[in-house]
């Protein structure tokens, strides 16, 4: 099978992944918890847990497990919301702990989108989001 060009994408996603990884490993967090808190942070210090889920693309048993663990260390609290929804917050402690551990991570990020031009910007998020509906529009019909 010849693979096309495309690949060069998915080769360049798990680099960036790799280096996100690194990242988690510099602040002492693991992959999920870092995931988890920074879309807490990027929520504003509470969001659905099912939030979590979608957009990191971690399973639920691991974000039960790593949220069990967070509420255990004192950096996150559980809410009900409504119907079987549960709103996952950072407790005092978390949000400094957070402020460590994954505000650097926002501050490169934004550093990083700073460096680009306005339509730079535009334009990777506009392929990145045409990238994603394809892919996901291909991969329901897969068998």
């Amino acid at each position: 099978m010849h693979y096309l060009k495309a690949g060069q994408y998915t080769y360049l996603a798990g680099e960036i992944n790799a280096l996100y990884h690194e990242a988690a490993v510099k602040m002492g967090v693991s992959d999920s918890v870092q995931n988890i808190l920074y879309v807490i942070c990027e929520k504003g210090d509470c969001c659905l847990q099912s939030e979590i889920s979608k957009l990191t693309g971690i399973s639920r048993q691991t974000i039960n497990s790593a949220i069990r663990k967070l509420e255990k260390d004192g950096i996150v609290y559980l809410e009900q919301g409504k119907g079987r929804n549960t709103i996952v917050c950072l407790t005092e402690k978390g949000k400094t702990y957070a402020a460590e551990k994954i505000e650097p991570l926002f501050e490169i990020e934004n550093k990083i989108w700073n460096e680009w031009m306005a339509e730079e910007q535009q334009e990777y998020l506009r392929l990145t989001q045409k990238y994603r509906d394809s892919l996901q529009k291909y991969v329901k019909t897969m068998l």
